[in-house]
């Protein structure tokens, strides 16, 4: 017998099959709670019918979006959201972050908690404060009418519940997304900025030139996770317009579950509808990988 078939594992391979015995059961768990959703929800969307009575055919649903005007007003109300909501709420986090890293601030921590805060208000109630704040009678009506200005009734046009819908993202979300920045922050060596301005640089120049390229990895990061949630913008469509006026402002997955749930059971329909926006949500995490990443 040959000295290479005595010798057995090198230490290269013992360690290589260690980490693929602590990583399996994950990788099965992922594969159980994740893939096999996507593989049977794909599997339904080739199917027709009515509540539980579904038969095979083929790529119909798939040709059927391509003609709903409903999900073509869902699809323009979603990125609608993302294209004016994501960019103001990174930045407004991305600067609340760079003031509250000053050393010399004093009440970080209660300024920080307080940001954070909305984050952690259950989606539900937050909604109903929100309805009940831009209500005719609300409380921004009585601010208007303080300042001689006529109310505005925000529900019952499409481009002031709209504005509503991300305003109110953007108070909830944005302390989640400046915890993020913090924590990239906190990770830079103050000695940077003091030395940064030492050699007179403004702190407009050091935020561009320091801040904004060093946490290029965790701007990356929250543009990817915001993207992702705000396509399946659910919880604020339903709860605080219920996609009204009309459907003027609802969201793709507010769709999705009314062909679910709300109208008679179509879960082919509403597979296929599921499906495009995972398409949507891994084409455009690609291409902001593809801009953000240098390599």
């Amino acid at each position: 017998m040959s000295g290479s078939s005595k010798k057995g594992f090198t230490l290269q391979q013992k360690h290589g099959l260690t980490g693929w015995v602590f990583l399996t059961p994950a990788v099965l768990l992922i594969c159980w709670t994740s893939f096999y959703p996507m593989i049977q929800a794909f599997i339904l969307s080739l199917k027709t019918g009515m509540g539980v009575n579904l038969s095979f055919s083929g790529f119909s649903n798939y040709a059927r979006i391509l003609k709903d005007p409903t999900f073509k007003q869902t699809l323009f109300n979603t990125f609608f959201y993302l294209i004016i909501q994501v960019p103001i709420m990174l930045v407004l986090a991305l600067i609340l972050a760079s003031l509250l890293n000053n050393k010399q601030l004093r009440f970080k921590g209660l300024f920080r908690t307080c940001i954070f805060l909305p984050c952690a208000t259950s989606l539900v109630s937050y909604a109903m404060i929100f309805r009940s704040l831009f209500a005719n009678d609300g409380f921004v009506n009585t601010v208007l009418r303080g300042f001689g200005m006529n109310p505005v009734m925000w529900f019952a046009n499409a481009w002031t519940a709209r504005a509503v819908i991300i305003i109110a993202l953007i108070w909830r979300w944005t302390g989640y997304n400046m915890v993020f920045y913090l924590s990239g922050l906190q990770n830079i060596e103050y000695s940077v900025y003091e030395a940064a301005r030492i050699d007179g640089a403004s702190p407009m120049q050091t935020f561009f030139k320091i801040t904004v390229p060093l946490l290029k990895p965790t701007i990356l990061l929250t543009t990817i996770t915001s993207t992702n949630g705000t396509l399946q913008l659910f919880d604020e469509s339903l709860n605080l317009t219920n996609g009204g006026p009309g459907k003027s402002t609802m969201t793709m997955s507010h769709y999705i579950y009314n062909t679910s749930f709300v109208q008679s059971p179509n879960f082919g329909y509403a597979a296929a509808m599921s499906i495009i926006i995972l398409i949507l949500v891994a084409i455009l995490a690609i291409l902001q990988m593809k801009v953000g990443d240098e390599r």
